[in-house]
């Protein structure tokens, strides 16, 4: 555990606990209300997860509740003079609708939540440190120059009976504060609770049904506001008007849900979903399934080896996928073309270009279990023909007001339909 400087504990794990993570939940017992993954790293972060951090965040239920519930609101003059706000030990969101108008609306502990916040900032208040995601390998020297995440960007509430979890828009800062200026979407509409929403927003798409087993299909994106309402997309990621109230739909987190902080896209897994999905070492027994037939380059007449984890360096044990037909194949010069880049395939003729093959090893993001058969173009991470058709008709937010596919291990965005090859192997060639 970690202590807050408000003296809270946040069950964050080291690394070196991280890896022991499962052992430590049975021995203590720990109650799992889930698991935040961020799209675009292949099990970790490049240079290692650390502290709050890291690729994927787990929810423990904590040894003492930290949640907070609505109390009462009242209009101020001066929001940032007020009592509420001055209080370091009193959470309130002061909602400024003018120069001299603000609403302040006061909220009281709840012993029944406990309360996870996520966000860029890495102050204490954030459980979890979230960065903007570079599609890619992630190698170079890229790098974001103006971050578009919001330091406080959203909170989590975990029912600690019902383990029902909801997501809000906006987290509390240092001061327990949620401050939203005269220039936010704000509303109060037929007496009803005041609301708002952030600046970029956060949005949320629910999968039509069940994530495991890969029945499920991409659902419809929507916003969550501050206190939790559904709303439709806005015109634009940060335009003034907001969209319509979305009856029937709900902000609770439902195993496979994406929540988009624009800037990085977290997937949930449920504690039910997780038990459900195979594990890293499932993964890496399907590789070594692989391997064990010993595919064979028909060209060099040498056994490939599927990494665990590609590197930088030229392995003639390297697989090489060719990405218009899929047969896979090791490092050779045969069939280069030298204007174009692309490559003849020895086996077929197709002319196309080719990429590593690496294996996906998040398991989180697996929608069931069984071998490696098909491959995300352009990146060439491997995983099951369900996960991958699964994400390869996911629409993940990009830019203002675009929407398109990515790769889940790498969030390189696919190209050409339908965005993946199945894999042909030359192999138990014996």
């Amino acid at each position: 555990m970690v202590k807050r400087t408000d003296g809270t504990e946040s069950p964050i794990l080291e690394e070196q606990e991280s890896a022991n993570s499962e052992k430590l939940a049975a021995s203590e017992k720990l109650v799992i209300y889930g698991e935040l993954v961020i799209l675009g790293y292949n099990g970790c972060l490049p240079q290692g997860d650390r502290g709050r951090r890291r690729s994927k965040f787990v929810l423990y239920k904590r040894k003492q509740a930290n949640g907070v519930k609505r109390s009462k609101h009242y209009v101020v003059k001066t929001p940032h003079s007020s009592q509420a706000i001055l209080d370091t030990q009193q959470h309130s969101i002061s909602y400024t609708l003018s120069r001299n108008h603000a609403v302040i609306v006061e909220y009281t502990p709840d012993e029944d939540t406990d309360m996870f916040q996520i966000g860029r900032s890495s102050e204490s208040p954030i459980d979890f440190v979230v960065m903007d995601t570079i599609p890619g390998d992630k190698t170079g020297e890229n790098k974001v120059v103006q971050s578009t995440i919001s330091r406080f960007a959203c909170r989590i509430l975990c029912d600690r009976n019902s383990k029902v979890c909801k997501i809000y828009a906006a987290g509390f800062d240092g001061s327990r504060n949620i401050f939203l200026g005269e220039k936010a979407t704000t509303w109060q509409e037929n007496g009803r609770d005041i609301d708002g929403l952030t600046t970029n927003g956060v949005l949320i798409m629910h999968p039509r049904g069940s994530f495991c087993g890969g029945e499920a299909k991409c659902g419809y994106w929507l916003e969550t506001s501050v206190e939790g309402g559904v709303l439709s997309l806005r015109e634009s990621r940060s335009a003034q008007q907001k969209g319509q109230v979305v009856e029937g739909e709900t902000n609770s987190l439902q195993d496979g849900t994406l929540i988009d902080l624009c800037g990085a896209t977290l997937l949930w897994r449920s504690a039910e979903g997780l038990a459900q999905s195979p594990s890293k070492r499932d993964l890496e027994r399907e590789i070594d399934e692989i391997n064990a037939g010993r595919p064979q380059c028909p060209v060099g007449l040498n056994t490939l080896v599927i990494p665990r984890k590609v590197t930088g360096n030229e392995n003639q044990q390297q697989p090489y996928v060719y990405l218009n037909c899929g047969h896979v194949q090791g490092l050779h010069e045969w069939g280069q073309d030298k204007d174009s880049g692309s490559r003849k395939c020895p086996i077929c003729l197709e002319l196309g270009p080719v990429v590593k093959v690496c294996m996906g090893l998040e398991p989180a993001f697996y929608v069931d279990s069984g071998p490696p058969t098909f491959a995300f173009n352009p990146c060439g991470h491997m995983a099951t023909e369900r996960t991958v058709k699964y994400w390869a008709n996911v629409a993940i937010p990009h830019g203002t007001n675009g929407f398109h596919a990515v790769c889940p291990f790498c969030a390189s965005p696919l190209l050409g339909s339908p965005g993946y090859i199945r894999l042909i192997f030359q192999d138990n060639v014996d």
